[in-house]
C-alpha cells in the first residue's frame, strides 16, 4: 500500500468552506478512483490555513497515472483548487513499521 501525503495551504479566512469542500471532494470524487483505499485529513491548530491530507492507494501508479491522468483529477481540483494559496506539496511513502 502507498501513502500519499499532501501538505495543503489555503487562503486565510476560508477554513469553514474548505473543510466542507475537501470532505465532499474526498467522498464524492477520490473515493471513486482506481486503487483508492482510504483517506484521512488533519487541519492545523497553530497554522489554521494548513491541512495535511493522507490518501491510501494500492499502488503508486493508481495515484500518479490512473488518477492524475484521468477525468477524476479535474473534478477534484475544481472542488478544492480554488482554495489553494499555493500548489500542494505531495509525496508518497511506503510503510516501514507501525504500532499494534
Amino acid at each position: 500500500m502507498i501513502l500519499e501525503v499532501a501538505d495543503i495551504r489555503i487562503q486565510p479566512g476560508q477554513q469553514a468552506a474548505f473543510d466542507e469542500a475537501i470532505q465532499r471532494g474526498l467522498k464524492t470524487v477520490i473515493s471513486r478512483a482506481q486503487g483508492f483505499k482510504g483517506w484521512k485529513v488533519n487541519k492545523g491548530i497553530e497554522s489554521p490555513e494548513r491541512y495535511v491530507l493522507m490518501i491510501f492507494w494500492d499502488t503508486l501508479e493508481d495515484h500518479t497515472v490512473a488518477f492524475r491522468g484521468g477525468p477524476l483529477f479535474a473534478e477534484w481540483r475544481a472542488i478544492v483548487g480554488p482554495f489553494f494559496a499555493a500548489p500542494p506539496v505531495v509525496e508518497h511513502f511506503t510503510l516501514l513499521g507501525k504500532s499494534a
